[in-house]
C-alpha cells in the first residue's frame, strides 16, 4: 500500500509478483527517500547556518548583525547548488557504498572554495567564520544525518523491503552467484525477482534457486518493459557479444531500468576501474594499485596520527583492563606473538593477554577440536581463555596494545588480518598479495563477520582491499568497526 509523508520510504514493502512479475507500488520508495534526504540536506544546512550566524551575531552584534543572514542563506544556496551539480542526491549512490559520502565531501569541499574566492572579491572579514567553522559543522552534522536514514534504509532491507527489483541476465552459474550475494548482503538493495537464460530454463526448470527463469536471453529487454525492473544485471555468458549488449542497451531506452553489466574482472572495482574511448571503442581500464604515492603518504600520517589520538584517550580504559587481567589468573598483563607484516617482514604483535599461562604449549591436545576455517585455528569456547578474557575478546578489547604497532609503523588502522609465520608460509601465489600492504587493527574481515567467516571470504575480502583501497574505504571500515565491535559480532 502506497504511503505518503517524510519517512515513508521506511514503510514501503513491495516485492516479487508471481512470474517475476514487479508491484510497482512497491518501488515508489526511491524517489521517497531521494525527497527525503534532499530535506534533510537542506534542513541540516540551514539549522547549522543559521545557529552559527546567530551565536556570533550575538557575540558580535555591531560588526556582525547585518551581514550574518546573508551570509548564512548564501551558505546554504552554495552548498545546496554543490549538492546537485555534484549529482549527491542521484538514487543510484544513496543508500550503500562510500560513493555517497565521497561526493558529499566533495560537494562541500567545492562549496568551500567558492565561498573563500568569494570572500577574497568581496573583502569581507567575516568569511573566516563560515569557511573553518560553518562548512566543517555543516558537513559533520549532514554526514550524521545521512548515516542515520541509511541505518534505517538498511534496517527495512534486511526485512525485505525497500529492495530494487532486478533482472539477471546471464549463464545460471554466474547468475546463481549473484542471487546469493543479495540474499546475502540486502542492505546492498538489490532482490532479483527474475531471471533469463540461454534456451529460457534452468538446470532445475523454471526456477533457479527459488527465482523465476521468464524466459530466454533474447527477451530481455521485452520483460524489463512489460515489468518494470529496475535493475537490469547482466552476468558472464557466451551469449553477450559486444554487439548484443548494444543492442540490448538501445532496447531498455525509454524505460526505468538501469543496465549493469558485471566484467570478467569481478573482484577490481572502485578508484581502480575507468572506461575510456579509444579509437572509437568503449574500453575497461584497470590502473595499478596504489602501494605508493600521494594517498599512502596521506595514510601513514593518519595511522601514526590517529593512533597516538587513540592511544591518549584510552589510556584510562588501558590501565583498568591491564589491572583486571593481573587479578583474573597468573601471568602478565601482555601477549607477544610474531606475525607477518608487509612484504612478508616479520614483526612483534601486542596484545593484552586472554588465555591463561602455556596456552601456546596446549594447543596441540585441541587440534582435533579446531572450528577454525582454511589455516587457522579457532574454538568458539576454548578452554584457554580465563573469564576476563573472553569479555575482552568479545569486544576486542584486548587488540588496543597494537596501537603501539600502529604508531611504530609495522601495522595500519586499516588493512588485512596479520598472519602467522606458519599460515604465511602455506600461501600460494594469489593469497601471498595479502602482503603487499601492511596489516591492519581493523579491516573489511572485521565488519563482515570476523571469525565467524569462511576461510575463502576472508581472503576475498583481504585481496579486495588490497587491489581496491582508498582512503574513503579505510574511513568505512573505521565507522562500521565501531558498530560490528560494539555488537560483538563474529568474535571468539
Amino acid at each position: 500500500m502506497r504511503q505518503g509523508g517524510l519517512l515513508s520510504p521506511f514503510t514501503s514493502t513491495g516485492g516479487p509478483m508471481a512470474n517475476g512479475a514487479v508491484d510497482r507500488t512497491g518501488t515508489d520508495w526511491e524517489q521517497r527517500y531521494r525527497r527525503t534526504v534532499i530535506t534533510s540536506d537542506t534542513v541540516t544546512t540551514a539549522a547549522v547556518a543559521a545557529g552559527i550566524g546567530n551565536f556570533f551575531g550575538v557575540r558580535d552584534a555591531a560588526d556582525w548583525h547585518d551581514k550574518w543572514v546573508i551570509l548564512a542563506c548564501g551558505t546554504e544556496v552554495l552548498v545546496l547548488g554543490a549538492l546537485a551539480v555534484s549529482r549527491s542526491w542521484s538514487p543510484a549512490v544513496l543508500g550503500q557504498g562510500a560513493e555517497e559520502f565521497r561526493r558529499l565531501g566533495r560537494s562541500l569541499f567545492m562549496a568551500t572554495v567558492v565561498l573563500a574566492l568569494g570572500g577574497i572579491a568581496l573583502t569581507s572579514r567575516n568569511i573566516k567564520l563560515w569557511i573553518f567553522v560553518a562548512i566543517p559543522a555543516i558537513a559533520v552534522v549532514t554526514m550524521i544525518a545521512r548515516y542515520s536514514l541509511r541505518v534505517r534504509l538498511h534496517r527495512q532491507r534486511k526485512r525485505g523491503r525497500c529492495l530494487r527489483p532486478v533482472l539477471a541476465a546471464g549463464s545460471p552459474d554466474t547468475v546463481s552467484d549473484l542471487i546469493a550475494r543479495t540474499r546475502r548482503f540486502p542492505h546492498l538493495g538489490w532482490r532479483v525477482d527474475a531471471v533469463c537464460l540461454t534456451g529460457g530454463r534452468g538446470p532445475g526448470g523454471d526456477q533457479l534457486d527459488g527465482v523465476p527463469v521468464v524466459g530466454p536471453l533474447a527477451d530481455v529487454a521485452d520483460h524489463v518493459h512489460r515489468h518494470g525492473y529496475r535493475v537490469v544485471a547482466v552476468t558472464p555468458d557466451p551469449h553477450w557479444s559486444p554487439h548484443r549488449l548494444q543492442r540490448l542497451a538501445w532496447n531498455l531506452e525509454g524505460s526505468d531500468a538501469e543496465m549493469v553489466v558485471a566484467p570478467v574482472l569481478m573482484e577490481v572495482a572502485g578508484p581502480r576501474l575507468h572506461v575510456d574511448a579509444v579509437l572509437g571503442i568503449p574500453l575497461l581500464r584497470v590502473s595499478m594499485p596504489a602501494f605508493t604515492g600521494g594517498r599512502r603518504a596521506v595514510k601513514e600520517v593518519v595511522d601514526r596520527v590517529g593512533a597516538a589520538l587513540l592511544l591518549v584517550a584510552l589510556a584510562p580504559l588501558m590501565v583498568l583492563v591491564a589491572l583486571l587481567v593481573l587479578a583474573d589468573s597468573r601471568g602478565g598483563v601482555l601477549y607477544r606473538q610474531r606475525r607477518v607484516g608487509k612484504d612478508g617482514r616479520e614483526f612483534t604483535i601486542v596484545k593484552f593477554r586472554t588465555m591463561v599461562a602455556g596456552a601456546e604449549g596446549a594447543r596441540a591436545a585441541l587440534a582435533d577440536r579446531n572450528e577454525g576455517a582454511g589455516l587457522l585455528f579457532k574454538l568458539r569456547r576454548d578452554p584457554r581463555v580465563t573469564r576476563v578474557g573472553a569479555v575482552l575478546r568479545r569486544y576486542s578489547v584486548d587488540e588496543l596494545p597494537q596501537l603501539f604497532n600502529v604508531l611504530t609503523g609495522s601495522m595500519s588502522l586499516v588493512g588485512p588480518r596479520p598472519p602467522l609465520p606458519e599460515e604465511s608460509a602455506a600461501y600460494g601465489p594469489d593469497i601471498r598479495r595479502r602482503l603487499l600492504v601492511k596489516p591492519g587493527l581493523t579491516g573489511l574481515w572485521q565488519i563482515s563477520g570476523r571469525s565467524d567467516l569462511p576461510w575463502e571470504e576472508a581472503v576475498r575480502l583481504d585481496l579486495r582491499y588490497v587491489e581496491d583501497w582508498s582512503l574513503a574505504l579505510d574511513t568505512v571500515i573505521l565507522w562500521k568497526t565501531l558498530r560490528a565491535v560494539l555488537l560483538g559480532q563474529g568474535a571468539y
